[in-house]
């Protein structure tokens, strides 16, 4: 259901991720299940289609906290 793509993260909150159709790089999805295993993230973390790796946090990605 809707144009995204949820990937649950175990111990964590899931990853909503909007890049149907769109390569995303192995490493930049790692750093946003790391991301998505703080305590403080509130319901998801959510993918944006240009994200790719970033310092600490992936860029391109929505960290709601």
């Amino acid at each position: 259901m809707g144009d995204f793509d949820t990937i649950d993260v175990p111990g964590g909150s899931p990853l909503k991720m909007w890049t149907k159709n769109i390569l995303i790089e192995d490493v930049a999805i790692k750093q946003m299940q790391n991301v998505a295993m703080l305590p403080f993230i509130h319901k998801h973390v959510a993918a944006m289609p240009d994200c790719h790796l970033g310092k600490g946090a992936t860029v391109g990605s929505v960290i709601p906290t």
